[in-house]
């Protein structure tokens, strides 16, 4: 049951982030889903947590006002490192410099990884469903209202949850998304959450552990204090 009214709550939310009006930001593409052998196409819109909840930043000055710049050191911390004076780059085991080009992407065991196509340049096919569990063990980091759905997509995914391999651009990796649907001012919308799944480690015994007794420890008579020794 605590799955289940955390989904609750978490629909209740989402209808009340619809109402917030500067919010949201539409995506430039739209996105294509399957169901059923029957294709709908919907807008993403991103919901800006920034204007949503707001945001903090921190400012440094001198003892004069003077707003502080941030720079950096060298290993020595004798040379000074202006703003935008690092960059990233990429050296072999030689210390050569590597172009990213001569870079490929590889699986664990060695052979080449496979480019995944954008989730906004293809089809995307509504097969599996996920369960509370599933979904909760997952952190959300972004949440799209999904604008102009049709309502016959709505229908058929009801109170289920699916969930789909999300990726923004064509990459070796994906993020797992979930649609869900909710009522905002009396009508069904459709909303996408993509986050990363947790990994839990759990610590526990392997076998259980007995309490033996307390064993008796036998009288070592060699140990008597003789007094005839005396």
């Amino acid at each position: 049951m605590l799955g289940t009214e955390a989904v609750v709550f978490m629909r209740t939310a989402v209808r009340k982030l619809g109402v917030v009006k500067g919010a949201v930001k539409t995506m430039a593409k739209g996105m294509t889903f399957a169901i059923d052998g029957t294709e709908f196409n919907v807008e993403p819109v991103k919901i800006d947590r920034k204007k949503l909840y707001g945001w903090s930043e921190i400012h440094a000055f001198d003892d004069d006002g003077n707003a502080c710049l941030l720079v950096s050191t060298d290993a020595s911390g004798t040379i000074i490192i202006p703003k935008g004076g690092i960059g990233l780059g990429m050296v072999s085991g030689d210390g050569k410099w590597v172009m990213r080009s001569q870079i490929k992407t590889v699986t664990t065991d060695g052979s080449d990884a496979v480019m995944v196509d954008s989730s906004y340049g293809k089809v995307t096919v509504l097969a599996e469903k996920a369960s509370v569990e599933q979904f909760l063990d997952c952190s959300i980091t972004s949440f799209f209202h999904l604008q102009e759905a049709d309502p016959a997509l709505i229908s058929r995914i009801g109170d289920d949850i699916y969930t789909f391999a999300y990726c923004y651009r064509d990459s070796y990796e994906t993020s797992p998304a979930f649609l869900l649907v909710t009522e905002i001012d009396g009508n069904k919308e459709l909303f996408m959450f993509v986050g990363s799944e947790n990994v839990f480690e759990y610590i526990g015994l392997n076998e259980v552990a007995v309490a033996d007794e307390d064993e008796v420890e036998d009288e070592d008579e060699s140990d008597d204090f003789d007094f005839a020794m005396l």
